[in-house]
């Protein structure tokens, strides 16, 4: 298990490629290959992105990696209780309005229609969907969160963060 507060980072490395170039060569990726990663380059992705902007310098995350054994435990702790805790809050707002409705509906269809299963199987929708909790299969699996007491500028920077990451 890797855990990591805000770290100073070394300066002066040339990127590999333009922004421009990184944002169009960006994918969600639903599927892994079983070959584990190095922690001394998970570390170095998580020290590379406290670059990403924070107000105030606050750099407001705290970033837990598992991977091996306190993985697989998580995952089987997540999977013996598939309903999992009621959310503190709603990802979506109630009664999703359009434009943003039919976005959803529509990355829905196509993510389905992607991996060959159609609208009407359900269990095979749902069995995805818990795919969701197994990080798809991913060999180190990254928590982002800050102190509760943060504000919404604070959740912005963990978003910027979490983005410079990816």
């Amino acid at each position: 298990m890797l855990a990591t507060d805000a770290v100073p980072v070394a300066h002066g490395k040339a990127p590999a490629m333009n922004v421009t170039e990184a944002v169009d060569r960006r994918v969600s990726v639903r599927a892994f290959l079983d070959k584990p990663v190095p922690g001394d380059l998970v570390k170095e992705i998580l020290v590379a992105a406290q670059r990403a902007p924070s107000g105030g310098n606050l750099q407001p995350w705290k970033v837990h990696a598992l991977a091996g054994a306190p993985l697989e435990a998580l995952k089987a702790k997540v999977a013996a209780n598939p309903g999992g805790e009621t959310p503190e809050y709603n990802v979506y707002p109630d009664n999703l309005w359009d434009p943003f409705r039919t976005r959803r509906f529509e990355c829905g269809e196509d993510l389905y229609a992607s991996i060959g299963i159609p609208r009407d199987d359900k269990p095979a929708r749902l069995r995805q969907l818990f795919r969701n909790t197994q990080f798809f299969g991913a060999p180190v699996g990254i928590f982002f969160s800050l102190d509760r007491k943060l504000g919404q500028p604070q959740w912005a920077d963990v978003g910027m963060y979490m983005q410079t990451v990816m």
